[in-house]
């Protein structure tokens, strides 16, 4: 069988290391990847399952055939599926299907298509879902404030939206009544690859955002707890430092963005904090700057991305805050030496300037993208002017990306399944569609190379383009993973791609065999 994911794990490891089998079913471990011990062994491969399986290495090779296993019960199959199977398998028009995709931000949609809920009762959790904050979780299930969300019965939408559900859940049938359908396995290229995945050491961890600093240690910010990480990569310890609260009156915890500027300091967005997070690794000091509106609105607000990466060319870094109230909503630019925040304001008539993610060029003017509005904009460091920029492709925007050494914007289109990249020189857009439907790309990056890297939320798969040919190369992650920004990790011969886990407590590196 090619295209089978193996994991080895020593015993009382943080770090496993995966393969993928090739065209011969065969599969090896470089041998500097295993010390000597005992491994547990584990496969990924839909449809399939392997019994309990360990092994000893010892410093010489060793070798163990696995006889896997065909799943036969459709419930079994049912929690293998990537949310992107599930929406491949599913009945439904592309709005309900659009719909039920805004459950994945959460949980996986295992959660919605094996509940019993009739429509009235899913009509009611749906209305009970909108009063969760955006970085809820089952082990954290925040919720936003009351007097944001009175009590009402459910809307005509919640309502059609609880008989589509319940029309696909297993709330009068034991079996589903559409059949399941699988993504193929990995095959050729996809198969020359090497996984490492480092557990963290909470289990409700939730690293959302990550960051390399000049030492190559990895930074991670926590999406649904007060933490912000330092992860060491040779031995997969990792530290975490608890991040104050002072808005007290917000229950929801956690952070978003996590970036380091030219002198090493990490920042972090401190989301329903409404704050900026600085935090020097020397001296281990943690430095809190609060939004201005954050004592008098309250509501739903939360600062959410932050860009310090070119503060040192003009003293100042960029800040998004999203769905707030009272105005405090948009992008800033704070200088933190005076705690001088101005709010970024445009002309009446021009298009939106509602961002997801805003992002700093070499000359520190922001880069604004929103997966609402089919367009760029640029909004000058000195002067705050903004000039917009059309996507060829009318429709969804751009969720995250990353300015390259060129200074060229990449960022991944989510809801239009592409890839985009604006190059200032010719102030040209140019789109790439990604191959699988339902990869739904959250970010991108370049490598400043030939690759471009992204990633998303629901087939679990992570996702290169040679730039020059316009190849892609979809590699099958090892588990279920809720993936929400990339970080590439340009040395070597072929850059590899790091992601966290925002639904389990894990960091994933990606690191392909060949260009």
């Amino acid at each position: 069988m090619e295209g089978v994911l193996v994991g080895a794990r020593k015993a009382g490891s943080t770090i496993a290391t995966w393969v993928v089998t090739n065209g011969q079913g065969q599969y090896s471990f470089p041998r500097e990847r295993l010390e000597p011990g005992t491994y547990a062994i584990r496969i990924r491969a839909v449809g399939y399952e392997l019994q309990s399986t360990s092994v000893d290495v010892t410093p010489h090779s060793a070798h163990l055939d696995l006889q896997l296993d065909k799943v036969t019960s459709t419930s079994k199959l049912g929690m293998q599926l990537s949310n992107t199977e599930w929406l491949n398998s599913v009945p439904g028009t592309p709005g309900q299907k659009s719909a039920l995709a805004g459950c994945v931000n959460c949980h996986t949609l295992q959660r919605v298509l094996f509940s019993r809920f009739s429509a009235d009762e899913m009509a009611n959790v749906i209305q009970r879902m909108t009063r969760h904050t955006n970085n809820s979780s089952p082990l954290h299930p925040w919720m936003r404030p009351a007097e944001d969300f009175p009590v009402s019965p459910p809307s005509p939408a919640q309502i059609g939206m609880g008989k589509y559900l319940s029309s696909i859940n297993l709330s009068s049938v034991d079996t589903f009544q559409f059949p399941l359908k699988t993504l193929p396995r990995p095959k050729g290229k996809a198969t020359q690859v090497i996984y490492t995945v480092y557990e963290l050491p909470r289990p409700d961890a939730s690293p959302h955002d990550k960051v390399f600093d000049a030492q190559g240690r990895l930074w991670y910010s926590d999406f649904n707890s007060q933490f912000i990480g330092k992860l060491d990569l040779k031995t997969g310890k990792a530290v975490e430092y608890p991040v104050p609260q002072s808005r007290l009156r917000q229950t929801a915890q956690g952070g978003l963005q996590i970036d380091i500027d030219k002198e090493g300091r990490i920042y972090f967005g401190n989301m329903s904090q409404m704050a900026i997070v600085r935090f020097d690794p020397k001296t281990e000091k943690m430095e809190t700057f609060k939004h201005p509106m954050a004592e008098s609105t309250y509501g739903d607000g939360h600062l959410t991305m932050i860009d310090p990466a070119f503060q040192h060319v003009d003293g100042k870094l960029w800040v998004n805050v999203a769905y707030a109230t009272g105005g405090a909503g948009g992008t800033w630019q704070v200088d933190l030496s005076t705690n001088k925040w101005t709010h970024v304001t445009y002309p009446p008539g021009s298009p939106d300037a509602r961002a997801y993610d805003v992002v700093a060029d070499s000359q520190n003017n922001m880069y604004g993208m929103g997966m609402g509005n089919d367009k760029i904009w640029k909004t000058d460091g000195k002067t705050l002017q903004t000039v917009w920029y059309d996507f060829p492709t009318k429709g969804p925007g751009c969720r995250r990306g990353h300015i390259d050494s060129q200074d060229r914007l990449w960022c991944g289109v989510f809801q239009g399944n592409r890839l985009a990249m604006f190059d200032p020189k010719t102030q040209k857009i140019t789109e790439w569609t990604v191959p699988t439907e339902w990869t739904r790309p959250y970010d991108a990056q370049f490598d400043d190379k030939t690759y471009l890297w992204t990633a998303g939320m629901d087939n679990d798969l992570a996702v290169r383009l040679n730039t020059q040919t316009g190849e892609f190369t979809e590699y099958l992650l090892p588990h279920r993973t809720n993936v929400r920004q990339v970080e590439v990790q340009k040395s070597g011969a072929l850059s590899s791609l790091w992601l966290g886990d925002q639904h389990g407590n894990t960091i994933l590196r990606v690191e392909p065999l060949a260009p």
